[in-house]
């Protein structure tokens, strides 16, 4: 049995059934992909076939030569027109097969059919189900997990660059305010006194123009919700999406759930960042370096609080913003 799939517009092809599922068991080919064959009269869902198992065991078909009678609506996938190995096979032009004058045979030579689209194109032994149209590029140094690309270690970095400039932009009114002041920041690094570091906080703001510290609070505030309506509904923050990347869960490849990634990949770590940046600046930066050597070392480039998470940090696709049918 000679099996094709599809998705996005690719075809992909021909598989063995034994090659389909080691494909759907390791997550290559997914549920919502396209797939044809034989005794097949149109392209279905794979889960539709598989009852949403990561197994496919098709039933008996009965094979029957070609009949010009009867193959209104049933796809057919030519092979490639080399005598040697077609001379003895009856194939269906795709021209033929809608009814449109068909064009010399020199013309359709070396070229397969994209059934998904009703055009033709020239074969591409590279294509791959890990590709969704032409979104996202895989490179030899990429690392492919099932049908997502990770993120490199150092667009990760860049996005959280990002995300810090953008905070400091959010408190420059408040920057510009305290350059102006002589302040001891030795109050703030001795942790076993900090009722002396608040009060003397309190003191400050206190200094500051009323005006200049609600600029800074509402830009600051303003930041913060826009951070979480993207995180929300894109699985990005603002520095991964001008990086192209996102956050999906380790098992689906989706949009992890509320609780992973508002509750414990945001507002846990934004807890966590905050009081090591304000009573030792230097250990937030020690433990955002631990996160990413860990990340460097794993396999799926999981850092600490992806694995605390159980999320993945990937190259950005429009597919895992769909969500996921359920399985029965």
């Amino acid at each position: 049995m000679q099996i094709f799939l599809a998705r996005n517009n690719v075809q992909a092809g021909p598989y063995t059934l034994d090659q389909l599922n080691i494909m759907l068991t390791s997550g290559e080919v997914v549920l919502d992909d396209l797939i044809w064959h034989e005794g097949l009269d149109q392209w279905q869902r794979v889960g539709n076939l598989t009852n949403n198992q990561t197994y496919y065991r098709p039933a008996p078909i009965a094979t029957e030569e070609v009949n010009d009678s009867i193959i209104n609506n049933v796809t057919i996938f030519p092979e490639d027109n080399d005598a040697d190995s077609n001379k003895d096979k009856k194939s269906v032009s795709l021209d033929r097969l809608y009814g449109k004058p068909e064009r010399p045979a020199e013309n359709t030579k070396n070229s397969k059919v994209d059934m998904t689209t009703n055009r033709q194109y020239t074969p591409n032994n590279k294509v791959s189900l890990n590709k969704s149209g032409a979104a996202k590029k895989i490179s030899d140094t990429d690392k492919v997990i099932g049908d997502v690309v990770l993120a490199p270690i150092m667009s990760r970095v860049l996005a959280t660059a990002l995300n810090g400039l953008l905070y400091i932009l959010a408190i420059f009114p408040l920057v510009m305010a305290l350059t102006k002041m002589d302040v001891d920041y030795t109050k703030f690094q001795n942790i076993q006194n900090m009722d002396a570091a608040y009060q003397y906080s309190m003191t400050l703001m206190e200094s500051i123009p009323s005006t200049t510290l609600m600029v800074s609070q509402v830009m600051v505030f303003g930041l913060f919700a826009l951070q979480l309506v993207f995180i929300t509904l894109r699985g990005q923050s603002l520095g991964k999406l001008i990086t192209g990347i996102r956050v999906v869960d380790q098992t689906t490849h989706r949009l992890p759930s509320f609780t992973k990634l508002i509750g414990i990949r945001t507002l846990l770590l934004f807890i966590i960042y905050n009081l090591l940046f304000s009573f030792t600046s230097f250990l937030g930066f020690v433990v955002i370096a631990v996160h990413y050597y860990m990340a460097s070392k794993s396999p799926e480039n999981i850092g600490w609080h992806d694995k605390l998470a159980k999320t993945l940090v990937v190259k950005a696709d429009s597919s895992q913003l769909v969500k996921q049918p359920k399985v029965k």
